[in-house]
């Protein structure tokens, strides 16, 4: 068996018109490879904050609410072994960047299907074969 984990983060509408207006991400589809940079804010145990960019690579497996201010995407990474791992992520979300790897010809709008059989997603380059007569 596999264990999931669903990771989701929210966002205001206010903040994410702003972020709407200031910079658009790149056209996301479902089945690219991409790399998402999150600033993450920690304490440690002297009480001090310290940022830091948390990178997560993965499939695109479910753009929802097209370009719209509440409009969110998941992406899925498989983990150490087995372990699946998606994040909800809102597209307008201030502190990430979007960094597209390649893309992938899919013929679904939702790749849930990744989910049960934990497979990768197959690149199918088109080639051209000579025929010689």
């Amino acid at each position: 068996m596999t264990e999931e984990k669903i990771v989701s983060t929210t966002v205001n509408r206010e903040g994410a018109e702003k972020q709407q207006n200031a910079n658009l991400p790149p056209n996301l589809k479902p089945g690219m490879v991409i790399k998402v940079h999150q600033k993450v804010k920690e304490t440690d145990a002297k009480g001090e904050i310290k940022e830091r960019i948390q990178l997560f690579e993965g499939v695109v497996i479910a753009c929802h609410g097209g370009r719209g201010a509440n409009a969110t995407f998941t992406v899925r990474k498989i983990a150490e072994g087995n372990i699946g791992v998606e994040k909800i992520i809102p597209l307008y979300l201030p502190n990430i960047k979007v960094e597209i790897v390649k893309g992938h010809k899919v013929r679904r709008a939702k790749l849930y299907y990744l989910r049960n059989y934990g497979k990768k997603l197959k690149d199918k380059k088109k080639e051209k074969s000579k025929k010689k007569k």
